[in-house]
């Protein structure tokens, strides 16, 4: 009789819990979201210590200092050129020689030929052993594991070869970025914060909840998986390691 009543009361109350949900959605809502939240608070990894130094990735002549396949990446009047004519199965980077963990990168990035994103990529690992089973018989010596900051249709952030799309939103770069014309971008990663400028605006401010995946790696710019022809240009690189200023200098 005694468990009877116990398993009454405690369906009475169950009841009564659903009601007054019920009878109050949003706070249920905001309710589920503080917990949500809660799971996916990231924690606060500091910058790291290191020697500040200002390097010029780029010297407008040749690629020394870079890798990647002949065939897409070449140097045309100062500037980096990434072009495809025949498909494209796995996207494929020019990477940088040197690897690098926290630093301020500004570049000066335009999409001249397809609809396709391209990007900037750090904080990762690169060629076959870094990627899937499934995809290594493709192309892959200079393929990206890693986070990209896309620019521009769309923008954003993706963690290559890993969670895929971040909760970063693109729509304020959508406001100040061009589709098919020069843009200013900034790139300050420090401890698992990214904060990203793009023609003088704000644009990104976010930490990575899970920061055992971020890796010391090289700067990788993105000629994106595609079939159709596209080409993306580059200019002005210059990383700054172990950032003295802990904010983007480019906002204006």
């Amino acid at each position: 009789m005694k468990r009877l009543l116990v398993g009454t009361l405690a369906l009475l109350f169950g009841l009564v819990a659903l009601s007054l949900a019920a009878l109050n959605p949003a706070a249920a809502q905001d309710k589920a979201k503080d917990k949500d939240k809660e799971k996916k608070e990231a924690p606060v990894v500091p910058p790291r210590k290191g020697e500040s130094e200002t390097i010029k990735l780029f010297n407008g002549k040749d690629l020394d200092g870079w890798e990647g396949y002949d065939e897409y990446w070449s140097v045309k009047d100062g500037v980096i050129v990434g072009k495809n004519k025949d498909e494209v199965k796995v996207s494929t980077y020019l990477l940088t020689k040197k690897k690098f963990t926290d630093f301020r990168l500004t570049a000066t990035v335009k999409l001249v030929e397809s609809e396709m994103h391209s990007g900037i990529a750090f904080w990762g690992r690169v060629g076959p052993d870094a990627l899937p089973e499934n995809v290594r018989k493709e192309k892959v010596k200079y393929t990206y594991a890693g986070h990209l900051v896309m620019f521009p249709s769309g923008w954003g952030m993706y963690d290559l070869f890993g969670r895929n799309g971040l909760p970063v939103d693109g729509g304020p770069a959508k406001k100040v970025g061009k589709q098919h014309d020069w843009n200013e971008l900034e790139i300050l990663a420090q401890g698992n914060r990214v904060r990203v400028a793009v023609n003088g605006a704000q644009v990104v401010d976010w930490r990575d909840p899970e920061p055992d995946r971020i890796k010391e790696g090289p700067i990788g710019l993105q000629l994106h998986s595609n079939k159709v022809p596209q080409e993306v240009h580059f200019k002005d690189l210059i990383i700054e390691t172990f950032p003295k200023e802990d904010k983007l200098k480019t906002v204006k």
